[in-house]
């Protein structure tokens, strides 16, 4: 009850600062237009009679979900929490410290990426023609690449967990760092335009060092795993 309250109220508040977002995510429309020097050739479209305030909603849902995530999260946490042990606590914690900067780390760089693939996309609309952006669809558009960019940027810290699990070595996940490189690059070519070679190779380039970054941690934690199981166990279970 207290997190459906939450994202109620903070739907409430994303209702009013939609028009200001919305001002964010289309101002690469307005630079194409401004670069094509047509007036009228490059608009937000907004197709039927309920599309404007659909749009509105469907925003206002989002900007909700994060402004209420601090109030969803706890009561999530707080319903978890007494079935952990201290240890899977301090897990959790360490978990949600890392995941949560590198989400919106990953959605900014997904701001960032995406004007350019409108400009780029918009550049193959042939000379005298109208382009007309349907509102719904370029807000999906913005909307899902921001989310996959942030939870690619995630991935590397179920690495790390999995290593914390006992599931993976930090070396057998330094091992793949051949598929890590080429999955990597296959992303960044899905999430970027096939022509925009730049975009694609700057977030696959972000995505290979979080890896080898989450490579790195794992191999610290290993180290200092051997060494308290060699200060515990006695010298002959060693040999």
């Amino acid at each position: 009850m207290i997190a459906a309250l939450a994202l109620v109220l903070g739907m409430v508040i994303g209702f009013f600062i939609t028009d200001p977002v919305l001002y964010i995510i289309t101002q690469p429309i307005r630079v194409v237009a401004e670069s094509r020097g047509e007036a009228g050739s490059v608009e937000l479209m907004f197709s039927t009679v309920t599309s404007g305030f659909d749009l509105k909603l469907r925003m206002s849902f989002a900007i909700g979900l994060l402004i209420s995530a601090p109030f969803w999260m706890w009561q999530i946490w707080a319903f978890i929490m007494p079935g952990l042990t201290r240890k899977e606590v301090q897990y959790t914690i360490g978990f949600l410290a890392a995941a949560i900067p590198l989400f919106f780390a990953g959605c900014w760089a997904g701001l960032l990426t995406m004007p350019h693939i409108v400009e780029l996309m918009a550049s193959f609309v042939p000379e005298g023609a109208a382009a007309f952006y349907d509102a719904a669809y370029y807000y999906d558009f913005v909307f899902k690449l921001l989310i996959v960019v942030g939870v690619a940027f995630v991935l590397p810290v179920f690495l790390v967990a999995l290593n914390l699990a006992g599931v993976m070595s930090g070396r057998a996940i330094l091992k793949g760092w051949r598929v890590a490189v080429l999955v990597a690059i296959v992303f960044g070519a899905l999430a970027t335009p096939a022509a925009d070679v730049v975009s694609m190779l700057l977030l696959a380039g972000i995505m290979v060092l979080l890896f080898f970054a989450a490579a790195g941690v794992s191999l610290l934690f290993d180290r200092r795993r051997a060494k308290r199981e060699a200060a515990i166990l006695p010298p002959e279970a060693l040999a």
